[in-house]
């Protein structure tokens, strides 16, 4: 990784995991991003559609269907009822190491590829809660992808947090606690650093954190846009 991608956070996750996490300590991939590059009228054309269940199968397919099916369905709901309605769909997928899955150290899958292939791990659960949400209309100010250290596991590991006030106590999505809880209540989690869209926070206990920079600093998050733009542009040739 670049020394110019995230050197303050490598420090800062090394310290706190006291170990090294090498691959996993690139998970800031937030770039400035108000709309999903995918979103259009169909997230998943039947171009992709028929792509997917050739290459994966009908099962595939259907998923991307119910992926569809979950975003007409919650449009008008409320936010709490979105982010309930997110979680639980996609904590149905498999969790797979990136080397298992991916023969790779460190992947971050898009959506469609996290469903396509019914496996990813926690940066895949993230992202893709991530995205749906802000399909569904969820403000980028409100979510905050967090890399946090797991102390059961001992390991870095990634959640989505849900901030309904700037000064409100982050709600937790997480893909080994299936049940959405208060931040307050997920003593097992150590946050070291979060972002979105708009910038990069250092941790701070359960509050906001410092704002250090712009979350556009770090590569993976770039290689997922542009793969995500070519399959959306691939898709609609």
């Amino acid at each position: 990784m670049p020394v110019s991608d995230a050197s303050t956070t490598n420090l800062v996750i090394t310290n706190i995991v006291k170990k090294r996490v090498s691959p996993m300590l690139i998970l800031l991939q937030y770039c400035l991003l108000v709309t999903l590059v995918i979103a259009s009228s169909s997230l998943v054309d039947e171009k992709i559609l028929s792509y997917v269940e050739k290459a994966y199968g009908p099962v595939a397919r259907e998923r991307l269907v119910s992926w569809e099916d979950l975003l007409k369905l919650n449009k008008n709901k409320s936010e709490p009822e979105k982010l309930k309605e997110v979680n639980d769909f996609f904590n149905n997928v498999r969790f797979v190491s990136d080397e298992l899955h991916w023969k790779q150290k460190d992947y971050w899958a898009t959506p469609v590829e996290f469903l396509s292939t019914n496996g990813g791990d926690c940066e895949d659960f993230t992202l893709a809660k991530y995205f749906t949400l802000r399909e569904l209309g969820v403000p980028d100010k409100k979510l905050r992808l967090t890399y946090v250290k797991a102390i059961k596991l001992n390991q870095a590991h990634m959640i989505l947090s849900y901030f309904e006030t700037p000064a409100s106590e982050p709600l937790i999505l997480d893909n080994l606690v299936k049940d959405i809880k208060r931040a307050s209540l997920r003593r097992d989690l150590v946050p070291v650093y979060s972002f979105n869209g708009n910038g990069l926070w250092l941790a701070k206990e359960r509050e906001q954190g410092k704002l250090v920079g712009k979350s556009s600093r770090v590569s993976r998050w770039s290689d997922v846009i542009q793969r995500m733009q070519k399959s959306n542009k691939n898709a609609r040739k």
